[in-house]
């Protein structure tokens, strides 16, 4: 069944894929990677082969069931985009998300490409919202030009784990942006400019910023507990969505 969800810009996880394989350096401490292996020794069945990829269509009819209005993270433990999904597997999953509009479903990827294809000769579900990782410039960045294609209601970016600066970002057509830095062992440090760069841009731009987290290290560079750290991003919190949402 859906999950609750701690992460913080969501409410549940829906996930009718599990599993995945490393692409960019913002994979490379991957927590659902982490999380699928104790799942596995847990002798979760869906996680028998570990993190490799999987289809669970018994999962797909989650959402109907629920009645009451959430936000959905589709694939906390996978990438719906994938080139091992195939076309037929995401046809039903967007079946779904168009016969659940109450929900909003925030969807993500770093397959930026495979998703702008899926859609060439497809519409947009206008309760999906469609992202890409943007980590750092080399594989991140251009991600953004591949969602700003996409006739989508929502078009989002999960600036996370920020790896380095970013540069000036061509942020039309963008409605929402997340930022967070690296959590869990081996977490590499966010330097508060990166992020504070990023804000300023959507601020000229208005567009709605949401500020997740420090991770392992604070804005001072000292290694302590995410919960630490908390989520101040200069004299606030920044916990902003995109108009419309739930």
């Amino acid at each position: 069944m859906s999950t609750k969800s701690s992460i913080e810009w969501t409410e549940h996880t829906w996930n009718p894929t599990v599993g995945c394989t490393k692409i960019s350096p913002g994979c490379k401490h991957c927590y659902a990677e982490t999380m699928a292996y104790r799942l596995q020794a847990m002798g979760v069945p869906e996680y028998e082969n570990g993190f490799k990829l999987r289809l669970i269509p018994e999962r797909l009819d989650e959402p109907l069931k629920r009645k009451k209005p959430t936000m959905y993270f589709v694939n906390s433990m996978s990438d719906l985009f994938h080139r091992e999904v195939p076309y037929s597997f995401l046809d039903r999953v967007f079946d779904v998300i168009s016969r659940s509009p109450q929900h909003i479903f925030q969807i993500l990827t770093k397959r930026a490409e495979l998703m702008a294809r899926y859609f060439e000769q497809r519409n947009v579900p206008a309760n999906a919202w469609l992202g890409v990782s943007v980590e750092d410039r080399k594989y991140g960045v251009p991600r953004i030009a591949v969602l700003r294609r996409i006739d989508a209601k929502v078009r989002f970016l999960s600036v996370e784990p920020l790896l380095g600066p970013l540069g000036e970002l061509q942020l039309d057509g963008i409605h929402w942006v997340i930022v967070g830095g690296e959590s869990g062992p081996g977490a590499r440090p966010m330097d508060p400019a990166w992020a504070e760069d990023v804000l300023r841009q959507c601020q000229a731009m208005s567009i709605p910023f949401f500020f997740k987290q420090w991770g392992a290290y604070g804005p001072d560079g000292i290694r302590r507990s995410k919960k630490e750290n908390g989520r101040m991003l200069g004299d606030k919190e920044w916990n902003e969505f995109p108009v419309g949402s739930l």
